[in-house]
């Protein structure tokens, strides 16, 4: 196997993890660039470093100048940064399992990967493995969303979760009591991963409808809109998602830079009263209410 590793802050892991996993990473790992501690973090926080080194690793075949080349026009960075170790071999997969274990968000959520035990067969768990770069729950503004869906369960409310990725958010809102949920992305592969993981879960059909964004009926609302996207979709959403939003429901944003919420919330106002949720590591979850 060939290890590819970049460097990267805080604010820059998520394109970074995304574009090593979409360009053929079977498994990406973060570490301290520094010597910086993590003291223990309260349930369901996942901190990060400020620099990190940021890990892919990939098949023995991979072309690496051209990796190298696609990587660091597509991040904006000279290739010299981005370094490469050839690994002996050693069973992967296996490895990359043992990296991977339940992550509880809130009181109650869980995200546990199908070879492990649940740590509380009680609690609310979603099935989840590593996979295609749609997220596990384990970058900031994820699991900012999943503690805000732990603390407020959606009981018997339709969902919105628009830039679903790997669905979790949509199958987080289900199994936390959610009448039905539309999971929409730009990305086709996004809904094969929805429906995969909805399947795994045990989420029936009629409860999860899934598909790129123009599915949506011109007369839908929701109680609930979740977008974990970035700031500038978001932006440019803002009419969207404030028309899709029932008037006294709820919209949750995330993806955005603590430096980019009071322009969200600018942008947002029209529709929604909005306020700043959660922060984590430098990222910014906002709610708002859909004015009447």
């Amino acid at each position: 196997m060939i290890q590819i590793t970049l460097p990267a802050t805080a604010e820059q892991t998520e394109a970074v993890e995304d574009a090593l996993l979409g360009h053929g990473a079977v498994s990406v790992m973060l570490r301290d660039a520094g010597d910086v501690p993590l003291l223990e973090p309260l349930p369901g926080e996942e901190p990060l470093w400020p620099d990190l080194l940021v890990t892919g690793l990939f098949q023995p075949e991979t072309d690496l100048n051209e990796i190298t080349r696609i990587l660091a026009a597509e991040l904006n960075m000279d290739a010299s940064r981005i370094h490469h170790e050839v690994l002996p071999d050693r069973d992967w997969v296996r490895a990359c399992m043992d990296d991977f274990h339940p992550i509880r968000f809130g009181q109650r959520l869980w995200i546990v990967p199908t070879w492990h035990d649940t740590p509380d067969s009680d609690a609310v768990n979603i099935r989840l493995d590593p996979g295609l770069a749609f997220g596990t729950g384990t970058h900031p503004t994820t699991a900012m969303c999943l503690r805000w869906l732990d603390a407020h369960p959606p009981k018997d409310r339709e969902v919105l979760d628009y830039g679903c990725g790997s669905g979790i958010l949509a199958i987080g809102a289900l199994k936390l009591g959610a009448a039905s949920t539309w999971a929409v992305d730009i990305d086709p592969q996004a809904m094969t991963a929805t429906r995969e993981n909805a399947q795994r879960n045990g989420i029936p059909d009629e409860q999860l409808i899934t598909g790129l964004p123009d599915i949506l009926p011109e007369d839908a609302r929701f109680d609930l809109t979740l977008a974990n996207i970035l700031a500038s979709p978001l932006m440019t959403l803002a009419p969207a998602l404030g028309g899709r939003t029932r008037p006294g429901g709820q919209i949750i944003l995330a993806g955005l830079l603590d430096r980019q919420a009071n322009d969200l919330m600018s942008c947002y106002e029209r529709w929604f009263e909005m306020r700043i949720a959660d922060q984590q590591d430098g990222w910014t979850l906002l709610e708002g209410t859909r004015r009447q």
